[in-house]
């Protein structure tokens, strides 16, 4: 169960989108599915080692209440950076989610 008290973050969720204007160019843009209450349950920093050195990493998972359709192809906009959503766990039927999300998104 989710208690509310803790859901004390706010979170948003986008989805790419692509258009294709008159001439055929296709654009692809971030558009906004959700905003939501969080609560952040875990937050570390791992190093990973990537080519000439170490890069640190957050990996952060975040509850909420459930939001039908989110993928693990959408991102969260977190604290004004973009992060990749890696795993999605359904807490209860249909009670809540539990978004890991990691890096920033490109």
């Amino acid at each position: 169960m989710i208690r509310s008290g803790k859901l004390d973050r706010q979170i948003t969720l986008m989805r790419k989108t692509e258009t294709v204007s008159e001439s055929g160019a296709v654009t692809a843009d971030w558009v906004e599915v959700a905003t939501v209450r969080a609560e952040l349950v875990q937050q570390s920093a791992d190093e990973y080692l990537a080519g000439f050195g170490a890069v640190e990493q957050g990996a952060l998972i975040f509850r909420i209440r459930h939001v039908a359709g989110i993928t693990t192809a959408d991102r969260l906009i977190f604290g004004g950076e973009a992060f990749d959503i890696d795993q999605i766990a359904e807490l209860g039927r249909r009670r809540g989610l539990e978004l890991r999300v990691s890096g920033g998104a490109a």
